[in-house]
């Protein structure tokens, strides 16, 4: 259990993605001596997380031949194609029965650290949803109590968390975290820019 917080805490890592606009799966984009989901699963595992959950999805049968998943819930989210959203509804039923915290975490963003996850538990009280308020605006990862589950199963499309964040604005806390929105992988230009930042690792 970890040490920042009393609730039993699940970090879901959303790797379900078909790379339609990057051409080639990002999950497996060589990345720091790994992969790029190697990246996001570190930051997972070493969250000190109750559970570590990843979803699957588009080259899903590449990226188990690949990347090291043991010790994580491996869920396989076969309408992947409708967006992020139905890999959380996919997701949420393998959650062990008390989890009472769920962290997202997106697969295509290494710049996001275990420490920036415990800032995110520690800072986030016992508020329903928290997000992380870097310099230049909100990212993720976000933290989602228990009972919000339910509303998180019922969002559709790529953009249905941030729709429900708008919604229960009021129940948002806003974590400060320096520096910038770590970037996220999307393009060949996303990539490079990534690998340019990290000295060219890979």
């Amino acid at each position: 259990m970890p040490q920042s917080t009393e609730h039993r805490v699940a970090v879901l890592v959303l790797a379900a993605g078909a790379s339609r606009r990057l051409g080639r799966p990002k999950q497996l984009l060589p990345y720091t001596g790994g992969v790029l989901l190697d990246a996001a699963l570190a930051t997972a595992r070493g969250s000190g997380a109750d559970q570590v959950v990843v979803a699957l999805g588009g080259s899903g049968d590449e990226v188990r031949a690949v990347v090291d998943t043991s010790g994580c819930t491996v869920v396989e989210n076969p309408n992947y194609g409708t967006g992020c959203s139905s890999s959380i509804a996919a997701a949420l039923p393998s959650l062990h029965p008390d989890t009472e915290v769920l962290v997202l975490l997106l697969g295509d963003q290494p710049g996001v650290t275990a420490a920036t996850v415990h800032r995110l538990l520690e800072g986030r009280g016992d508020a329903p949803l928290a997000v992380c308020r870097y310099a230049d605006g909100i990212g993720h990862p976000f933290a989602f109590d228990s009972t919000v589950f339910a509303a998180l199963s019922g969002l559709h499309g790529d953009k249905g968390v941030w729709k429900l964040l708008e919604q229960r604005a009021a129940d948002v806390v806003e974590v400060p975290v320096p520096g910038p929105i770590p970037p996220d992988v999307d393009t060949e230009d996303d990539y490079l820019r990534l690998l340019a930042g990290q000295g060219g690792a890979g």
